[in-house]
């Protein structure tokens, strides 16, 4: 496993594999290589996420791919401590860019987790060989 990929840490659940589709392909493509992409709208300039062919904002289809930092802060999270394989943490993050990401929290020790904490994309196994998906720890 490389070391952009993490194994499930302090907080952690075994991760479904995504369904590829052709909007999102080339976002799993980067992901296999260790890199987070987010789309931006040729026409309004704001990025957004998650990765589609239309801008969510202006309707346009004129949109572009970027590799992204993978950067952020902590929106607001949750801790679920009732789940069969352990407690895990999910939330949402403000990516630096702008866009609001829904993702798991790992890397976090009990506590350690907090809003407007500093964060940064990692990549973990999927179940069933698929592409790793995105997760964020502590920047």
């Amino acid at each position: 496993m490389s070391e952009q990929q993490t194994q499930h840490a302090a907080f952690g659940r075994p991760i479904p594999a995504p369904p590829v589709s052709l909007e999102t392909e080339e976002f799993w493509k980067r992901a296999r290589d260790g890199r987070f992409a987010i789309k931006r709208c040729v026409s309004c300039q704001e990025a957004f996420w998650y990765p589609r062919a239309i801008c969510p904002l202006c309707h346009s289809s004129e949109t572009a791919w970027e590799d992204s930092p993978g950067t952020g802060t902590v929106y607001t999270y949750s801790i679920v401590r009732t789940f069969p394989t352990g407690p895990f943490a999910i939330g949402f993050v403000t990516l630096d860019e702008g866009p609001l990401v829904l993702t798991n929290f790992v890397d976090f020790a009990e506590g350690d987790l907090a809003i407007g904490k500093r964060v940064k994309v990692r990549f973990v196994a999927t179940d069933n060989d698929g592409p790793p998906a995105p997760v964020f720890g502590p920047a």
